[in-house]
């Protein structure tokens, strides 16, 4: 069965499907499982996720304005000139995700695991990381100005090439921030 706009979805599964240029506006999913499916330019504004996995699923050019997801798992997904302004994300799993240049400022990614993401460019300006875990994240030339990393694991993740100022940190991370600048601390 394919979305349509509006449509409630409880534990269905979609695997390598294509969904590009579909309109899902206000799709509403529950445990839903979309397993390397193309949302390439497709319209999830205003959509609903709780505790879906869209792992390695590609979401280029796709406008994702207001959605939001709960606890859902998006592990190797690719966003690549995607519109996620307003978006919303409680917890889950975005490990390995592509991120690399969007605009994430202001969002609230507390809780949220991103180990190994690539959020290289990606502006992250004022926005709430804390409890994140970007364990090993790729964050080179990315701006975490005013950004809350309070609790945030940042284990491997190179500090030395982001803008970082007014950035909130809480001991751990300034520690993180000065080895990054290859400073002893003792």
């Amino acid at each position: 069965m394919r979305p349509e706009p509006g449509a409630e979805l409880e534990s269905e599964v979609y695997e390598r499907e294509s969904f590009r240029g579909l309109d899902l506006s206000g799709l509403r999913t529950t445990r839903c499982t979309f397993h390397e499916c193309d949302f390439t330019l497709a319209r999830l504004n205003g959509s609903e996720h709780a505790g879906s996995d869209f792992a390695n699923s590609i979401f280029e050019s796709a406008n994702l304005f207001g959605a939001s997801f709960a606890e859902c798992r998006l592990a190797g997904a690719t966003f690549v000139a995607a519109t996620l302004t307003g978006l919303t994300v409680e917890g889950g799993d975005w490990s390995y995700v592509l991120l690399r240049g969007q605009d994430l400022s202001r969002l609230d990614l507390r809780r949220v695991r991103l180990r190994e993401a690539d959020l290289a460019e990606a502006d992250l300006t004022d926005a709430d990381l804390r409890g994140a875990d970007l364990t090993r994240a790729r964050v080179h030339n990315a701006i975490l100005a005013g950004a809350d990393l309070r609790d945030t694991i940042l284990d491997g993740v190179d500090l030395s090439a982001v803008r970082i100022s007014e950035a909130r940190l809480d001991l751990a991370g300034a520690v993180q921030l000065a080895r990054s600048l290859g400073v002893v601390v003792e």
